[in-house]
């Protein structure tokens, strides 16, 4: 087994020990089948207790999508990033590399046949509900109408490592993952991203249908 094989059988094991990493699988089972995991932000971690909450045989296909300015800032953040996660990089600033599509390497992933975490809200709020959600997870689904698109509420999280900490703390947290959307037909942006959106929120714990 490789280092990095090792190195994130560990991590699982840390995730799951410090937050519990519990997979409340509400609306779907985990199945091995191609999907857009798509869920609210609120820490550093929230890719991680995805990930860590996922079965080993799921794990291994799916991938977090992560800022490539914090993710390969350093070597070991780099290395994590790539060898263990097999994250997707994208760029935060345009200005990096203006000609590129910012979708473009979940497109190449998807294309792949690899599966994908994402946040919608593109950056991390500190507390309360979903911020409005950008039109990537729409443009996706455009593209990939194959693809499941699963909902999933990530609870406690922002008690772990709040913004602006780097050392996590023991908090239960849990990932509740919904029922499957599907793009509908001549569906316009506004009303699937909102409708993406209220999926997330019905999964929070107290919430009607979470």
């Amino acid at each position: 087994m490789s280092l990095a094989s090792v190195t994130g059988v560990l991590l699982a094991f840390i995730a799951r020990l410090v937050t519990g990493a519990q997979g409340h699988w509400k609306g779907c089972p985990p199945m091995a089948e191609q999907r857009i995991y798509f869920a609210n932000h609120q820490s550093h971690l929230d890719w991680v207790l995805i990930w860590a909450a996922l079965p080993h045989e799921l794990r291994v296909h799916t991938r977090p999508i992560a800022a490539r300015d914090y993710w390969a800032g350093s070597p070991f953040r780099r290395w994590l990033t790539t060898e263990v996660f097999h994250a997707v990089y994208v760029e935060r600033s345009r200005s990096a590399n203006p000609d590129q599509d910012p979708l473009e390497p979940l497109v190449e992933a998807l294309q792949q046949g690899d599966s994908l975490v994402i946040f919608p809200e593109g950056t991390r709020s500190a507390k309360g509900d979903p911020m409005p959600f950008k039109s990537g997870l729409y443009h996706l689904a455009q593209q990939f109408p194959g693809v499941r698109l699963v909902p999933a509420w990530i609870d406690n999280v922002q008690r772990v490592m709040p913004k602006g900490e780097v050392v996590p703390v023991p908090v239960l947290c849990t990932v509740t993952f919904g029922a499957p959307l599907q793009l509908g037909e001549g569906e316009d942006k506004r009303a699937f991203l909102k409708r993406a959106r209220d999926a997330v929120l019905a999964q929070r714990p107290g919430r009607a249908g979470g």
